[in-house]
Parts: C-alpha cells; sequence; structure tokens
C-alpha cells in the first residue's frame, strides 16, 4: 500500500473509532435512533429539572431503580422543537453525579437557551424514558428560599407543611428525609402542600423502597422539597435540617 492510501485508510480507522461511542452511537445520534429496534417503555423514568448553582447550569434529575443502567440524556436545539419529535432530540453526554448517595442521580448540564430533555435507561432488556423535561433555568428560575414549617407535635413522627414560593402552578411535590450523613430514608410524593414522615396517607408516587427508620431524637436530619409543574420544571427547591 503506497503512503497516500495508507494515509486515508488510518483516517477512515480513525473515524471509525472515534466517530462512535462504545454502543455503536454516535455522540450527534437522535432519540429516535437510539430507540429503533429496542423494546420501548415510555413515561417509565421519574425525572425533572432544575436550576443549578451558576449561570446557565441545570440540575437534570432522575431515579435511577435498582438494576437500572445506561444512563442516557437527549436534548433539543431549543424550546421551539417539537417536544413529542424524537428526532429532534440529541444525545449528550454530560457529567453524572450522585444525589442523597447516590440514590437519585443528575446530570450537569449548561445551557444558553432553554429546551426540551429527556432521560432514559435500560431496566430488564428495555429502554425506559422520561416525560419530556421543558428547562426554564432563564425565564423560571428555580426558587430556593425554606417556606417548610416543622410540626413536632408527635417527635419522631413530624408534619411538614410548606408553600408555594413565588410561582404557583406546581402541581406535585417531593419529599426527602435522609439522615446526619446524607443518607436517604424515605422519598415520597403528593399533591397536597403536606406530608408527615412516615405516613402515606397522602402519598400518590412512594420511592422508598424498605421500612424507613423511627427518627431519633438525639439526631439531625436533612428534609428537602421540590416543588414541580406540570411540565417537570423544579419551581421550588427547599432543603433544610430539623431535630425531632
Amino acid at each position: 500500500m503506497d503512503l497516500s492510501k495508507l494515509k486515508y485508510f488510518l483516517l477512515f480507522l480513525i473515524l471509525i473509532t472515534y466517530g462512535c461511542s462504545e454502543d455503536g452511537l454516535s455522540s450527534l445520534s437522535s432519540l429516535k435512533f437510539a430507540l429503533d429496534g429496542e423494546t420501548v417503555v415510555k413515561d417509565n423514568v421519574i425525572a425533572c429539572a432544575a436550576s443549578g448553582d451558576k449561570q446557565g447550569e441545570v440540575n437534570v434529575f432522575f431515579y435511577p431503580r435498582e438494576g437500572a443502567t445506561n444512563f442516557r440524556y437527549f436534548e433539543t436545539e431549543n424550546i421551539a422543537a417539537d417536544k413529542n419529535n424524537f428526532e429532534a432530540y440529541t444525545e449528550l453526554a454530560p457529567d453524572i453525579f450522585n444525589v442523597f448517595n447516590g440514590k437519585i442521580k443528575r446530570f450537569l448540564i449548561n445551557s444558553s437557551e432553554e429546551k426540551w430533555v429527556i432521560v432514559s435507561f435500560k431496566e430488564d432488556g428495555k429502554i425506559h424514558i422520561c416525560n419530556p423535561i421543558r428547562l426554564k433555568h432563564i425565564t423560571k428560575p428555580t426558587e430556593k428560599i425554606n417556606t417548610v414549617s416543622v410540626d413536632e407535635t408527635e417527635p419522631t413522627m413530624p408534619i411538614f407543611s410548606w408553600e408555594d414560593g413565588l410561582y404557583t402552578d406546581s402541581v406535585i411535590y417531593f419529599q426527602v428525609v435522609t439522615d446526619n450523613q446524607n443518607n436517604f430514608l424515605s422519598g415520597t410524593y403528593t399533591n397536597d402542600k403536606m406530608f408527615q414522615y412516615y405516613k402515606l396517607d397522602n402519598v400518590v408516587l412512594n420511592i422508598t423502597t424498605k421500612e424507613p427508620p423511627t427518627l431519633n431524637k438525639t439526631q439531625t436530619y436533612g428534609f428537602t422539597l421540590m416543588a414541580v409543574s406540570q411540565d417537570n420544571w423544579v419551581n421550588l427547591l427547599t432543603e433544610t435540617d430539623f431535630s425531632p
């Protein structure tokens, strides 16, 4: 093989090697392409997004059920895209971090535009995807204030209640109780602006996989609240400590 042909052959090998990810998809593959030939379960990943700590940053949170693998992130070019058109979503590979010591995970992205995003993972041989999430970090940045009140009339079963804050279009509320090491104890969703640990009377969705412990009066605990809109944007994020 002469040198000119060798040069083009090596270039071809480089493109093949580095132009594809480990699963054979290019970094610019669409969500539609990623789902082709797969058994797909729609609306079966719990996910939402909130403003990050710096301008332009967004945290895309999701619950990785036990046994789930291959966590992937897709986004549209802008908010004008059709959220239901999977061809409009491009796969990126943002950094992924643990939240509550791994019970929840988050993709950290940086975007100068609002857009639609989707998270997927593989479970039991099927691809599960979330409802489209609308990023609103520019027009409706997540409010990070404490509106939570804690009623400790029953010390080991405190009642948490809260107000909406600036935005009043939240449709569901996610509550997490953690110990002083930030370990996850319970995670629940209510439509009400109230939750009592650990009563499930008004809980509409529960990601607590085992019976949480009785709270210890000598310990300090954490309470996190996310108020989430219909399009899965976190309007309000509160983190507070309490002692029963």
